[in-house]
């Protein structure tokens, strides 16, 4: 039987949304009850059954920026865009390509853009062959925006401005477990995983980095930044209960499934379906 996380993280019906298209591309998915928000905006938006397509007379990024700001900042006060968190995200299709647009991280599950976020499987090896290795795992602050309370991996979070994947790794080993960047330097990459999804926000349509992090006996990871309430150690048996439970994270439900398949804790039979994640979503 599919697992839940694996069930949402696909969770998705393409007709009951719209595709965001910038010039003859399309660079995100709309709810169709959202996209009836944008009808009020069409000196930006040209707005159809079929699509919304930002106005071909924004022609380049800064422009589309600019239009884009004050629409997001209207919906923002109206409690229709909810979260937001003062930091620009690309609207981009692959994570290397020049950005169409910058728009408030907020707003990205608006209008279904692609984020990028990175992970990191925190553990502890197994003292001899044979004996599975233990899993860091982090409770979310009761605070968050989101998944308050979660359970989560170790270290997690999105892919900002001006940062590339290992910066970003560096900077959440450190805010996240109180891990330097020499250390988070060790980490070594296990996959990437694709998710498209229906979200109370909008659309969650991310791609997620996975890095594998060995930490030595006694090393505790301790947060900095007020995000996660704690962290302790824990056995497979106790992760893959939590999984089952739905008491950790979709996100990071995932990300520690696949680091105990690669381990060998777990069989393809366990985590039916997380194979199809490490491709994009067909549309």
């Amino acid at each position: 039987m599919t697992l839940p996380c694996i069930a949402a993280a696909r969770h998705f019906h393409f007709a009951s949304h719209v595709p965001l298209v910038i010039g003859a591309q399309r660079f995100g998915w709309i709810r169709r009850r959202d996209a009836e928000h944008l009808l009020r905006w069409p000196e930006v938006f040209e707005c159809s059954s079929l699509a919304v397509r930002i106005h071909p007379r924004f022609d380049h990024c800064a422009a589309r920026t600019e239009a884009l700001a004050p629409v997001v900042q209207a919906l923002a006060a109206e409690g229709v865009i909810t979260g937001w968190r003062d930091e620009q995200y690309a609207v981009r299709n692959a994570f290397a390509d020049a950005p169409m647009a910058w728009i408030e991280r907020a707003a990205a599950r608006f209008f279904g853009t692609n984020t990028y976020a990175v992970h990191v499987n925190a553990y502890v090896p197994g003292r001899h062959a044979g004996v599975a290795p233990q899993l860091w795992i982090a409770r979310r602050s009761v605070l968050k925006a989101t998944d308050p309370g979660q359970l989560d991996n170790a270290v997690g979070g999105g892919i900002g401005n001006g940062y590339g994947v290992l910066e970003t790794l560096a900077k959440e080993c450190w805010e996240e477990a109180g891990l330097p960047p020499w250390m988070s330097r060790q980490a070594r990459y296990g996959n990437t995983l694709h998710v498209l999804a229906e979200i109370p926000e909008g659309v969650q349509a991310e791609q997620i980095f996975i890095y594998d992090l060995a930490l030595p006996a006694g090393c505790v990871p301790r947060n900095q930044d007020g995000e996660a309430s704690g962290h302790w150690l824990a056995p497979v048996a106790q992760v893959m209960r939590a999984i089952e439970r739905g008491h950790m994270t979709v996100d990071a439900s995932l990300v520690s499934l696949d680091f105990l398949w690669r381990a060998g804790c777990i069989t393809s039979a366990d985590c039916e379906g997380l194979a199809a994640l490490r491709e994009p979503a067909n549309e």
